[in-house]
Order: structure tokens, then C-alpha cells, then sequence
């Protein structure tokens, strides 16, 4: 793959995940670009991959959607054999088994997987190369020196799910003000003791003017 093109693909998106005391939240925007060309406007950057469980995309949106097919029913095979969740340590090993068999022909992806299951819960960020790291607070993508700052100055150990979301929302945001390939609006997902739900666009407004 030529610079160019490996250039083009991983440009722009900003994507953010924290661990809370009582669940995690995964945040994202919604422009999907290669470049300066905006090519979608409105892109899921969150899926859900099982009831507990979900992750963020960053890269090349087919590679992408491939690793979220795989673990999706990798999750479902495992529900129905042994009748219960699967972990979340289990499920971002799995996605760095799947980048590291394709070293030779790697996928372009950034991945921030997360969820709450019986140990309570957890944030796995999972590169390109197979890399694991179980992070308290991450953000991917071009616009992640940004959200970067405003992670580190707000997080805090005993951050509540509604508190950080907060935090997760005014991180994406400050992105989309200071980098191009951020934009187009917010979505938010967040998984506790009662499983994966997205925000409403009218729960994002309630907590952040988007």
C-alpha cells in the first residue's frame, strides 16, 4: 500500500472511550472522510457487537466492518454453546488474533472495544498490528491530540457513566472545532449493568449543546 493511499484511509475521525466506576462510554463523530473529501456525513462509528458489548472505528471502514462482522459471531457462537456472555478480555483478544493472522495484508483499523460483563467494566484498545492495552480513558483517530487534552485534564478514577459521558461529548466536540477530518455530529453509546444503548439525539442535547 503506498503512503498516499495508507494516508488517505487513516485520515481523519476522533473517536473516545472511558472506563467508568459503574460502565463505559464510546463516543465518536460522524464524517467520514479520505483526505479533505468528505465522503459521508453520517457514519455509525460505534457498532454494537453483543448485548454487553460494543466498539468504536477508526481507518478504513470496510476493514473495519469485516473485524465487527467476525467478533459479532464469534459473540453469538459463544452464547449459544455456553449460554452466557462472552468477556470482554476474551472479545478484544479475539481482534487482535484477527489483526495479527492479517499482518501479511493488514487491516486498516483502530480499534476501542468495550462493555460491561461479570467482572464489571472494561476498555480494550486494539491497533492495526494486534497491539492489546486496557485503557481507563482512550481516543483514536486524527483528532485525538485534541481530545487527548481535554481527557487529561477532566478525567477523574471515580467517574460516573453520566459524568463521563459528559466528558466524552466535550472531547469529540473540541475535536470537531480543531480538525478537519472531525465532524458532522456525535453519537454515544454506553454499557453498564443494563447492556449497550446509544444516545438519542435529545439525551446528547440535554447534556451538550451539539
Amino acid at each position: 500500500m503506498s503512503n498516499n493511499v495508507e494516508e488517505k484511509i487513516l485520515h481523519g475521525t476522533t473517536t473516545v472511550g472511558i472506563k467508568a466506576k459503574d460502565g463505559v462510554v464510546l463516543c465518536a463523530d460522524m464524517r467520514a472522510s479520505a483526505g479533505y473529501f468528505i465522503a459521508n456525513n453520517n457514519t455509525m462509528k460505534i457498532q454494537q457487537i453483543d448485548q454487553h458489548a460494543g466498539l468504536t472505528l477508526a481507518g478504513g471502514v470496510a476493514d473495519a466492518q469485516n473485524i465487527v462482522d467476525i467478533l459479532r459471531y464469534h459473540s453469538n457462537l459463544h452464547r449459544v454453546e455456553k449460554q452466557g456472555d462472552i468477556s470482554i478480555h476474551s472479545l478484544a483478544r479475539l481482534c487482535s488474533l484477527i489483526f495479527h493472522q492479517n499482518r501479511g495484508y493488514p487491516f486498516m483499523a483502530d480499534i476501542l472495544l468495550g462493555g460491561y460483563d461479570s467482572s464489571g467494566p472494561s476498555l480494550f484498545n486494539v491497533d492495526m498490528f494486534g497491539s492489546v492495552e486496557e485503557k481507563s480513558y482512550v481516543t483514536t483517530g486524527s483528532g485525538s491530540p485534541v481530545a487527548y487534552g481535554l481527557l487529561e485534564e477532566e478525567y477523574r478514577e471515580d467517574l460516573t457513566v453520566e459524568e463521563a459521558k459528559q466528558v466524552a461529548l466535550r472531547a469529540v466536540k473540541a475535536a470537531i472545532v480543531r480538525n478537519i477530518g472531525t465532524g458532522d455530529g456525535i453519537n454515544v453509546a454506553i454499557m453498564d449493568k443494563d447492556g449497550f444503548r446509544l444516545l438519542t439525539d435529545e439525551q446528547k442535547k440535554a447534556v451538550i449543546e451539539l
